[in-house]
């Protein structure tokens, strides 16, 4: 018997639909269905991963929504063709936009008004069916209206068939047999009740009737259905799936039109801004091979029909850089000379040898892919100029799927299952930010729980099928979708969180997927804090200096990048970019570009790390299997380190077309998730052996491309990163007070809290002064020293609880004139309790009270004065208060700033750090390699990266300097708690020394976080 599901939810209906899309089409096409309806309720967000899936077993997929209007009327929506489904998209965004974020408001004038002349509908009658309903519908879309008979084995099904046959047979429509599908096979009840109890909000042994009575909502097969329906109505399933046939391959982008000026055609307007850059970029007139790149990449421009595509985003870019927001393309626009010239990129492509078809290629047909990365703090005003410049009928953001992790899995379903909340917060508490997805027994143990208790076993079984679904859509970090037309007919729209933001139902990859248009707007702090120092030092030198000035390839900053002294130096200030940086040895442009592209997951786990360090070194000879690799590898010294790289080497090695390098490239990305490489193993295997490689090359070829689906570099990324590398590292070396200064205004940011900076800027014979009210402004500032070179003054904003609107009147008032005590600070710039008490916390009020308990005496005695008498100015004399201790004004510090100007905390402890045998910082260096010690610090830092094998990377700092640990994985299993815990970290370990690199790998870790008392230090962790 042929059967096609009709109405079925996957789980981006949230916490409804039990079952992926990919497993609801897997299913139904493994019982032999006909067709599948997926028909999420207001939604299509969960289309494309079902269109896929559908697609690569040459199954139907049919698309619609389940729709429940404000009375209670349900229907199924399914469209027929793309009239239909744009219509419906409508519908969704007008549902979606009506209401807050998460729901949907429909009436039956909205679902009347919607224009569903192409699509069909389903009608859901409620447990006790309302005619009044059924006619309704029958008067504005009869013949294109069916009555939904669904049965679900639930003891009544008989009385149910005759009651909704006969009412159709009443109201004269047709009727149709479908499951209301919840997920894709009966073993997830259990799931799927679970997800309800989540949703409600209340334990399971709570949720009564709102638990479906069974586990029948399921996929079920051709021989139960005809067992519980008659033929006409399983027939009657094909005729509705006939009917539709839409399919999401119909969908074609069109690109904005007002971007060309009247007068122009695309083509002759990009022409013409083109060649306006070259003459900007290359006034004594552009190298010959340029205009080669150019004309070639116009051409296929052309050819293809993007011009739309370059004018829009040039547009953008010119926007930003007309009012002074520094901006910078990158990916694989660093391809392009075109890009180049227009402003899109600082990548110069004279420097570069990169692969167009990496951006466009003819073969593949498909929209260039450019990330345009802004200042992060004045991205707003570019993401607004785009729904000012287009509507918002015509822009939004795509979506980023929010999914469930061990923790947030955790806590829900322990909620669901009724566990007391300081249970549930124990356990959740125990899932690290390092332990990825997995949701391992040895942390329920730690918890205080016994894993083999059936509670436990319950809960981990439903938390491990939990993980990774979809909890909700939220907005991606700035992807934009620009439409010619209503975008709401390609995807619905629907209102983010955020206010003014409005986002699609579709991710990054679904658009991938359908080949659509997507520019990503992102955010950077490194630009903003690049703008800031450039302005910092224009202000305080006098004259403008911008990223173009800075002068290229100095030796001295070579020099201090060499030496790893890079803390808050874009991109290598990590430890393990730290760590590489004396063995690589930048010393050029090109140098930088491969060093932010080696110490990454796909470099490392392709083994291609070391080969490359003994080849720069001397250690290893240089070779090449055939002149074409010669070509392709050449640049990196015959090791493959960018994807680019892997790339060409299928077209020149294996044979590849551009096209089917790049398809190779997508599946290096999807290859963990999907397994999706076998196919392109033999054939690449196969072209190397054909054109004389021979095979242990080729398999080693193909490890390495194995690698790089960990996460490979791109070159272009790494060009355009490269160039932020130089120009921080350039600020640093040469303006480290201004450079210090921007890192603390553009906080949260990199690796390294304002402690770690302002220590690293006092190192390098930066003054840095205090925060003060008689001096300070909101922002760190400059000021000159007694040689007129730039000090650095810390501003308000560090003073933790203090307003940002007490600090403005504080600075507008003291532009008036200084402040002479505490209560004319209080009176003048209206501090409310709060203010003041934050101020006298931090020691901003030095200069006013002497020192921090007698700001607190003058602080207490503030009154403020009433409205018709004059505050009395009464003399008191100084009250006899001992100033703080220096390990008091310390503590102090920390809780108030987050950082002091006094020496560190552990100069105060070396006493009887020493004693228990710890050396500091500086005198590791002194002990030879393989040495055992024991030394320790404040945590700074801790990194847990995907690529390092559960290795763990601390960092501490004392007052000399810091240290770098290595934590194996067996050590931090058996010392997680210390580990994650400890602020002040001890290790005994084994010094590692090579060159000017050193670790200590521990092997015994210890948590004296009792000496540092009540001092707050926070480190910053990652993975």
């Amino acid at each position: 018997m042929r059967y096609a599901e009709l109405h079925c939810l996957s789980n981006f209906t949230f916490l409804r639909g039990a079952s992926r899309p990919e497993e609801l089409v897997a299913r139904a096409a493994e019982l032999g269905y006909a067709a599948l309806a997926v028909t999420d309720e207001c939604s299509v967000a969960g289309a494309v991963r079902a269109h896929v899936a559908a697609r690569e077993r040459g199954f139907r997929l049919l698309l619609g929504s389940e729709l429940a209007l404000e009375d209670g009327l349900r229907v199924v929506c399914l469209a027929t063709g793309r009239a239909g489904y744009g219509a419906l998209c409508r519908l969704i965004t007008r549902g979606r936009r009506s209401a807050p974020k998460g729901g949907y408001r429909l009436g039956r004038a909205d679902l009347e008004a919607a224009g569903l002349d192409d699509c069909l509908l389903l009608w859901l009658p409620g447990r006790q069916p309302e005619a009044e309903e059924g006619v309704w519908l029958r008067e504005r879309f009869g013949g294109r209206l069916w009555l939904a008979v669904e049965l679900a084995s639930g003891g009544t099904d008989r009385e149910r068939l005759r009651e909704l046959t006969l009412l159709a047979a009443r109201l004269g429509l047709p009727a149709v047999a479908s499951g209301n599908v919840h997920m894709h096979e009966r073993r997830r009840r259990a799931l799927q009740d679970t997800l309800t109890a989540i949703r409600l909000g209340v334990p399971l042994r709570e949720a009564g009737l709102a638990l479906a009575p069974n586990g029948e909502r399921h996929l079920r097969t051709p021989g139960m259905l005809a067992r519980l329906y008659p033929r006409e109505l399983l027939e009657a399933t094909l005729e509705v799936s006939d009917r539709c046939r839409f399919s999401l391959d119909e969908l074609r982008y069109e690109y904005p039109e007002e971007i060309v000026p009247p007068g122009r055609t695309p083509a002759s307007h990009l022409r013409a801004l083109t060649e306006e850059g070259i003459r900007r970029r290359w006034p004594e007139g552009e190298p010959q091979a340029v205009r080669a790149l150019v004309e070639h990449e116009l051409g296929l421009i052309a050819e293809l029909g993007y011009e739309r595509y370059f004018l829009t985003v040039h547009d953008l870019v010119a926007f930003a850089r007309g009012r002074g927001i520094l901006c910078q393309g990158r990916g694989s626009a660093a391809n392009s000379a075109v890009c180049y010239a227009l402003g899109i990129t600082e990548v110069d492509p004279s420097r570069m040898s990169l692969l167009f078809e990496r951006f466009i290629s003819r073969e593949r047909n498909e929209p260039p892919d450019i990330d345009v990365d802004f200042e992060h703090e004045r991205r707003e005003e570019v993401i607004q100029y785009l729904y000012a410049r287009y509507g918002r009928h015509r822009a939004a953001l795509t979506a980023t799927v929010i999914s469930y992790r061990p923790r947030s899995a955790i806590r829900d379903v322990g909620k669901a299952l009724g566990l007391d909340p300081l249970q549930v917060d124990r356990l959740a508490r125990s899932m690290q930010w390092w332990d990825g997805r997995e949701v391992d027994e040895a942390r329920i143990r730690e918890a205080g729980f016994d894993p083999a208790n059936p509670l436990m076993v319950r809960l981990l079984g439903l938390t491990r099928e939990l993980l990774g679904f979809p909890r909700h859509l939220s907005q991606h970090t700035g992807g934009f979708v620009i439409s010619r037309g209503p975008l709401e007919e390609l995807v619905p729209i629907e209102n983010a969180a955020m206010p003014e933001r409005t986002v699609i139902q579709w991710d990054k990859d679904d658009l991938d997927e359908l080949g659509l248009l997507k520019v990503d707007v992102l955010g950077l702090g490194m630009l903003t804090a690049i703008r800031r120092a450039l302005d910092l030092v224009s202000a305080f030198r006098g004259r403008r200096l911008c990223m173009q000035d800075v002068p290229p390839e100095d030796p001295a900053v070579y020099e201090m990048i060499c030496r790893a002294d890079t803390v808050g130096v874009f991109q290598i200030e990590s430890r393990a970019q730290m760590a590489m940086l004396p063995r690589l040895r930048p010393r050029s442009y090109y140098d930088l570009v491969i060093e932010v592209a080696i110490v990454r997951p796909g470099p490392i786990q392709g083994q291609m790390v070391h080969p490359y360090l003994r080849r720069r070194s001397g250690a290893e000879a240089v070779v090449y299997p055939g002149p074409g690799v010669q070509q392709v590898l050449e640049r990196t010294l015959g090791v493959p380190i960018f994807q680019e790289q892997v790339m060409q080497l299928a077209v020149v090695a294996a044979g590849f077309s551009p096209g089917e390098a790049d398809r190779l490239r997508r599946a290096m990305a999807a290859w963990r998730r999907k397994g999706s490489l076998g196919p392109f193993e033999q054939r690449l295997v196969d072209g190397m052996r054909e054109r004389g490689y021979e095979e242990t090359f080729a398999r080693q070829v193909f490890q390495q491309i194995l690698g790089f689906g960990e996460y490979g570099f791109p070159e272009s990324h790494a060009a355009s990163f490269a160039l932020l590398v130089y120009v921080s590292a350039w600020l640093k070396r040469h303006e480290p007070a201004a450079f210090c200064c921007a890192l603390l205004n553009s906080q949260p940011m990199g690796f390294y809290a304002p402690a770690q900076l302002v220590r690293d800027a006092r190192a390098h014979g930066v003054e840095v002064r205090p925060v003060e009210v008689n001096a300070s402004d909101w922002e760190a500032t400059l000021v000159p020293d007694e040689e007129g070179e730039p000090s650095l003054r810390l501003g308000l904003a560090l003073v933790r609880g203090l307003s940002r609107e007490g600090a403005r009147r504080i600075v507008e008032e003291r532009k008036l004139r200084s402040f002479d005590s505490v209560q004319s600070l209080a009176v003048r710039a209206g501090l409310d309790r709060g203010d003041l008490d934050a101020l006298t916390a931090s020691g901003a009020l030095a200069d006013l009270a002497g020192h921090r308990h007698r700001a607190a005496w003058h602080a207490s005695g503030v009154e403020q004065p009433l409205p018709l008498v004059p505050q009395p100015v009464v003399a008191e004399g100084l009250p006899m208060l001992r100033a703080p201790s220096e390990g008091e004004d310390i503590v102090a510090d920390y809780r108030a700033l987050g950082l002091t100007l006094g020496r560190h905390p552990l100069a105060l402890l070396r006493g009887r750090l020493a004693a228990a045998g710890w050396l500091t910082a500086a005198e590791l260096w002194e002990r030879s390699p393989g040495e055992r010690v024991r030394a320790g610090g404040i945590v700074v830092t801790r990194q847990r990266p995907g690529s390092a094998s559960g290795v763990t990377f601390v960092t501490v700092e004392d007052e000399t300097g810091q240290v770098n640990l290595i934590v194996w994985r067996d050590l931090s299993d058996r010392q997680r708690t210390v580990l994650l815990g400890a602020r002040l970290l001890g290790v005994s370990g084994v010094v590692q020394r090579e060159g000017d690199v050193l670790h200590v790998v521990a092997r015994r870790l210890e948590d004296r976080s009792r000496l540092l008392g009540e001092l707050e230090a926070q480190s910053r962790d990652f993975r």
